[in-house]
């Protein structure tokens, strides 16, 4: 279907190289207990008679997601909700007007918070657009003016979330492709790929070095440890604990993990911990006390030290920036 699409971009390009000025084109990323790391679910996705990508918007019990994959570029934007993403070996907060590219075959899930996914609640709402990396063919792809479209499509291999103010015409462009008709979204698309490809304030997110697990014994091993940090993090955890988990010594289970995730146990667990005060700093009213107690830390100079270290700011100084940068 899509080399149909190709066809007939390249023949209004042809016919009429204004068509294709991307100046002009500017015109147009279960709630269950412990789910977030699982065993990784190849999900397939069919293209329609009418279209060759998919745009869906989901509310509610419908945004719930396992830790999953798929060979389709995702872009996804959070219009509602909050909660704690995976995205590779990257674990970070999300919440309304996040909006996240995700390359093709790289595992990720987002644990919404339960208010957004509750049964009967269409308090939480998501916008999901997926296609084939190479959906839009190489010809165009090469054509000079196409150099955000590549940017975009080459940037996103380890996960791209987008920051800042200007997200915002990115999300209103999300918007209209969900309400557009089929041969609208086509340019739509182009568009966004074009404002996402030249948008400056972005983070990587997952590592170059994350090492996607094919054997199901590891993925098996991996979800006890992460299902058992994700549900316990508020909790004293100690390295031999997770050990018993695998029947692995303290020195094979360190060697083990580092080798299967790129990283130690006790940077995952920080992570996991300051993700969590991270999402806690922007949605509470709770003092950064009581935040570091709920994510597991009994001294506050403790919890500073490893907060900046992760996020190099102090917790104060995080939530001010994040909720003026991220403002839509």
């Amino acid at each position: 279907m899509y080399d149909y699409i190709i066809l007939f971009v390249n023949l209004l390009f042809t016919l009429n190289t204004g068509f294709l000025d991307f100046s002009k084109l500017l015109c147009y990323i279960n709630i269950i207990e412990i789910c977030i790391v699982m065993k990784p679910a190849l999900r397939q996705i069919t293209a329609t008679p009418t279209s060759s990508f998919l745009v869906r918007k989901d509310k509610g019990s419908c945004m719930i997601n396992n830790w999953h994959y798929h060979p389709e570029i995702e872009i996804l934007y959070i219009k509602k909700s909050s909660g704690t993403w995976l995205v590779g070996d990257h674990i970070g907060h999300f919440q309304n007007g996040d909006i996240v590219m995700i390359g093709a075959n790289l595992p990720h899930c987002f644990r919404h918070e339960p208010a957004y996914v509750s049964d009967g609640s269409n308090a939480g709402e998501t916008i999901c657009i997926k296609f084939e990396p190479d959906i839009l063919g190489n010809a165009l792809l090469q054509l000079p003016e196409a150099f955000h479209l590549r940017s975009a499509i080459a940037r996103c291999g380890c996960g791209l979330q987008l920051k800042g103010r200007h997200r915002a015409k990115i999300a209103a462009l999300i918007e209209r492709i969900w309400e557009a008709v089929p041969g609208r979204r086509l340019v739509l698309l182009l568009s966004i790929l074009e404002e996402i490809g030249g948008h400056k304030h972005t983070a990587l997110l997952s590592s170059n070095g994350f090492m996607q697990l094919h054997d199901d014994a590891d993925r098996q091993r991996i979800k006890l440890v992460f299902d058992y940090t994700f549900s316990r993090y508020s909790e004293k955890i100690t390295i031999d604990d997770v050990a018993q988990l695998l029947h692995m010594t303290r020195q094979s289970f360190c060697r083990y993990f580092k080798s299967r995730t790129n990283k130690t146990y006790i940077r995952f667990l920080m992570e996991v911990r300051i993700g969590a005060a991270c999402r806690l700093l922007v949605e509470d009213e709770n003092n950064v006390t009581e935040i570091s107690y709920a994510c597991g830390y009994n001294n506050i100079s403790h919890f500073n030290h490893q907060f900046k270290s992760i996020t190099g700011k102090h917790p104060l100084e995080y939530k001010r920036d994040y909720l003026d940068n991220n403002a839509i």
